[in-house]
């Protein structure tokens, strides 16, 4: 990919349509500078870029392409476990590459490693989730998220005033067991011209252990990051061209009712303390934009991508969310269109009740990835404007026989495929997804899905 010195000389003055378009561009170049397996590898990859380019502007490709995520089967198929999987990087990286090996013609699709790095999150002690071998039994097939009162409720003003510090001093300790000491420390900002008694905290026995424990950590990261190099370069060059992902982000509410607040107490807030949890949202938009667009993807990526939590239908009422939820959602997500990027809504749940008034942004900024909601009224109020992705169930391609599977895509073409902006893919990931099912869904938009011009 190009980097941020290749942008043209006066991006600052462009339009978000010029720096959209130069993203596109840029991405259609990167074709250039991928070493191939063969001409096929090439032309497929050129194809996809070509497929997707067009649903995510809102406009007719040759047929419906097909996102789909094999689950843990690249995994089962190798004889390995999921606690293997993620603990050895190495493993479930060649797990891939021998599933793609075999599946990949029929199922237009190159398997991702869907694993964290446990073992560097077992160093750290990693508290806000479960996996196999640390909370789960080792049989377990995937991981969880522990809900937890992570920030306490009348501690909204040490965010505000100085959210870094509170990070650094209060929250990291309490979701990871390395950090603890860091209670131990005065705050940063009482540090002036000189090396003051504070900076005495270097030569905390247990300051030193935790700054050893990140460095053996960062190692096994390494580790992780290096096998999912590996297979990124093995997907580009077998052909397969996923949109570059200038960053990740989420919700600015959901961040406080995931990662600070909790359920519970975030639900307390709206009612005992709504002028602060809007403070803390509409500053965690600043903070959202900032990280995003200082990231290094942010140079020459395509996409944003947001999983959206606490906004679904019922969990909160129609005016709870045009108060508490989407003005600070919209906000970070206008600052990234406005450079060029494609925002991606994953949309968990259903949205039914929120679409008549989410349509406020340019045609062909926003996809919205559907969990649950109906397609059909997705793609009446949406589909001008908006690409839509979604939502065969996982129920579906877990348990269905693969007629089932394929009439059901057929329909979901037939909903929402005229016009273009429409991607076949599975509302949200299956763990073990029947092979068969998946093949269903490519046969349907091979079948179904084909433009005539």
């Amino acid at each position: 990919m190009m980097n941020q010195s290749q942008r043209p000389a006066n991006w600052a003055q462009l339009t978000p349509e010029q720096k959209r378009a130069w993203r596109f561009q840029n991405w259609a170049d990167s074709v250039q500078h991928i070493q191939f397996v063969s001409p096929a590898a090439r032309q497929h990859y050129q194809a996809q870029i070509e497929r997707l380019s067009a649903v995510y502007q809102v406009r007719e490709p040759d047929r419906v392409p097909v996102i789909i995520s094999t689950g843990n089967l690249p995994y089962s198929e190798a004889g390995l476990d999921y606690k293997t999987a993620i603990h050895e990087p190495e493993q479930a990286v060649q797990a891939c590459l021998k599933f793609s090996e075999k599946h990949t013609s029929d199922l237009d699709t190159f398997a991702s490693s869907m694993v964290f790095p446990a073992t560097s999150m077992e160093n750290l002690d990693y508290h806000m989730y479960i996996w196999p071998g640390n909370g789960l039994a080792d049989s377990a097939t995937g991981f969880q998220f522990v809900e937890g009162e992570y920030m306490l409720a009348n501690e909204y003003d040490a965010l505000l005033r100085d959210p870094t510090d509170f990070w650094m001093r209060t929250y990291l300790p309490r979701v990871y067991g390395a950090f603890k000491p860091m209670q131990q420390v005065s705050p940063l900002t009482d540090i002036f011209e000189i090396v003051k008694a504070d900076m005495l905290f270097l030569a905390n026995p247990d300051v030193q252990a935790m700054l050893q424990k990140l460095l053996d950590s960062g190692k096994l990261l390494k580790r992780y990051m290096q096998a999912n190099i590996e297979l990124r370069d093995q997907l580009l060059a077998n052909g397969y061209a996923a949109a570059p992902m200038a960053g990740f982000a989420k919700a600015p509410f959901d961040t406080v009712g995931d990662t600070l607040r909790g359920t519970k107490g975030i639900m307390r807030d709206i009612y005992r303390q709504p002028d602060k949890l809007l403070k803390a949202v509409d500053l965690l938009a600043d903070i959202t934009i900032n990280n995003v667009l200082s990231s290094p993807g942010a140079c020459d990526g395509q996409t944003v991508t947001y999983p959206l939590h606490k906004g679904a239908d019922g969990w909160m009422s129609q005016k709870q969310f045009e108060t508490f939820y989407w003005p600070s959602l919209k906000k970070t997500m206008e600052a990234f269109i406005q450079e060029g990027l494609i925002i991606t809504l994953f949309a968990e749940g259903s949205y039914n009740t929120r679409l008549d008034y989410v349509d406020q942004f340019p045609k062909g900024t926003v996809v919205w990835w559907f969990d649950q909601s109906d397609m059909a009224k997705a793609k009446k109020t949406l589909g001008d404007h908006c690409c839509i992705q979604g939502n065969v169930p996982s129920s579906l391609v877990m348990t269905a026989a693969p007629a089932a599977t394929r009439e059901y895509c057929r329909q979901l073409i037939e909903a929402c495929a005229p016009g273009g902006g429409f991607i076949l893919g599975q509302g949200c990931q299956a763990e073990f997804p029947k092979i068969e099912n998946l093949q269903a869904m490519v046969d349907a938009a091979r079948e179904f899905g084909v433009y005539r011009k």
